[in-house]
């Protein structure tokens, strides 16, 4: 999956459905679905964040919650609107979004933890700043909230206020830094949950609308954890290939007709004992990384240690020997580059000319290829024969071909 396809899936895409869909056909304020679809949210966002031990689901759907009831109940032209309510819309336009990037970089600790505590504490604290800001000798700092640092015009006829507008930028700015260093479904969506906030907050006054767009910035989070656990379900996080459940619901659509390759890196546990677990992890990627684009319609698959499998659905063994051939070949004139003590984990800009060479090393392959057919058309027992083969091809000598 590209990096543009992490970003935009699904929480892009779904913000996007959603303000076409309010566009093209609004919704009245009685449609059922407008009242139930926050508290649907919110609770699939407690499950989720307790189920998969998520604080920072758990966390964020609490905020987005919290927000949502406060301007609806204090805010302009809410239930209990005052004197207060900006105070309260302009405190929550502010903390809100740095509240939310701040989510999106901290590590899972889990929830019940004394980090998770002191996050909550650190939540409930701003619930007393903002309930301190509303007392009426606090007008004086409460206008601060609202008070513009520039003179620009364009920020005349928007609801938030300059300060609010630097803290969403600031977020938006965290949270891309963030995903460029390290793409993610999560990180992607954060940003998408912080453009639906700024919506809610734009929009005209605390409503059906402002809740729908907290409750859509809730359920791209959401999403968000149910795609990364569907991702670590089904793929190696190591290799980036799929993995074993993969392999076991791609085994269930074969036809009659299709050939199961196993592969195996040869040598690899003397290489991981002299070299290290961190080396041997590198050179399982480079292989992974060459069956990522097998030709002639080659689907691999992470099987286990430094074995692999490939499924070649609808194809003869004859058809799928010469790429498997072609792979073998491609892995040999592959040289592996040990990573020195004193090495960059980044390449410089400008190499330097003094100190050793990385030692290169040769890696080889050893593969074994079956056939499904009629006689035998168990996928099982199709990998058992490729798993015999590829042992026939170590022991005749390594870096081989057998079936």
């Amino acid at each position: 999956m590209s990096v543009i396809s992490v970003l935009i899936m699904p929480g892009g895409l779904l913000l996007l459905t959603g303000l076409v869909a309010s566009l093209w056909m609004p919704l009245p304020e009685s449609v059922a679905v407008l009242r139930v679809y926050p508290y649907v949210v919110l609770g699939a966002g407690l499950y989720f964040g307790c189920r998969f031990h998520r604080s920072q689901l758990l966390f964020a759907i609490l905020l987005l919650a919290v927000a949502d009831r406060g301007l609806l109940y204090y805010g302009p032209g809410g239930a209990a609107a005052s004197d207060a309510g900006r105070t309260v819309f302009h405190a929550v336009a502010l903390l809100l979004p740095l509240n939310l990037a701040g989510l999106s970089l901290i590590a899972e600790r889990g929830i019940v933890t004394f980090r998770g505590l002191l996050r909550l504490i650190i939540l409930l604290s701003q619930l007393v700043l903002v309930a301190l800001l509303c007392q009426p000798e606090q007008a004086a700092l409460a206008a601060r909230l609202e008070h513009p640092f520039v003179n620009a015009p364009w920020t005349a006829g928007l609801s938030i206020g300059q300060p609010a507008l630097l803290a969403f930028g600031t977020a938006w700015g965290v949270v891309i830094v963030r995903f460029i260093r390290r793409p993610n479904v999560i990180a992607g969506n954060f940003f998408w949950a912080l453009v639906a906030v700024f919506l809610a907050l734009a929009a005209d006054g605390p409503g059906s609308a402002s809740t729908a767009y907290f409750s859509t910035a809730g359920l791209v989070l959401v999403l968000s954890i149910i795609e990364t656990s569907y991702a670590l379900a089904y793929r190696d996080e190591l290799t980036g290939l799929e993995g074993r459940r993969a392999l076991s619901e791609a085994l269930l659509k074969l036809g009659r007709q299709y050939t199961i390759a196993m592969i195996d890196v040869d040598h690899f546990k003397t290489f991981n004992d002299r070299h290290g677990h961190d080396a041997g992890d590198q050179l399982l990627r480079m292989v992974a990384a060459k069956l990522a684009h097998m030709p002639g319609g080659g689907k691999a698959f992470r099987y286990g240690g430094e074995e692999f499998v490939v499924l070649f659905p609808g194809r003869s063994i004859q058809d799928a020997i010469p790429h498997l051939e072609m792979l073998r070949k491609a892995v040999e004139a592959t040289q592996f580059t040990l990573r020195g003590r004193n090495r960059p984990e980044q390449k410089p800009k400008r190499e330097s000319r003094s100190g050793p060479a990385g030692q290169s090393i040769a890696v080889t392959v050893s593969i074994g290829v079956a056939e499904g057919s009629n006689r035998n058309v168990d996928p099982t027992e199709v990998i058992t024969a490729a798993d015999q083969a590829m042992y026939r091809a170590k022991k005749a000598g390594r870096n081989m071909l057998s079936n």
